[in-house]
């Protein structure tokens, strides 16, 4: 049985490309080594290929891993995918589906702060 998104403790997204042939045992590793959370928690992980036209998600339910694979199939079809290598993101389940729409997780950047000018 699937799990409701809404019922996990959080949701995070390993920046940069994963190599997806690792398979539960090495995305558990890598959650536990490189980014040094518990994968046995109430937590979905997600990982993107290289192309970013493949994702695996894993998380753990009560006796055992749930691994989860997408992969996207229109002529250059592509996540927006945060490209920060070594990195994992907390992210929120409404991000989750921007990115599962395909768009970007990341809120347009708008002007910033701007300096008033003098007028002469």
């Amino acid at each position: 049985m699937l799990k409701d998104i809404n019922s996990y403790d959080g949701i995070y997204l390993a920046c940069g490309a994963t190599d997806l042939r690792k398979s539960v045992d090495g995305l558990a590793i890598t959650v536990k080594q490189e980014f040094k959370i518990d994968p046995f928690g109430n937590y979905l992980f997600l990982f993107c290929n290289k192309n970013r036209n493949r994702l695996k998600a894993l998380s753990w339910d009560r006796n055992g891993f749930i691994l989860y694979y997408k992969r996207l199939d229109g002529a250059g079809a592509k996540f927006i995918w945060p490209q920060k290598p070594d990195d994992m993101r907390s992210i929120t389940v409404k991000q989750l589906s921007l990115l599962m729409e395909g768009m970007s997780i990341d809120p347009p950047k708008g002007f910033g702060d701007i300096k008033a000018r003098d007028f002469y």
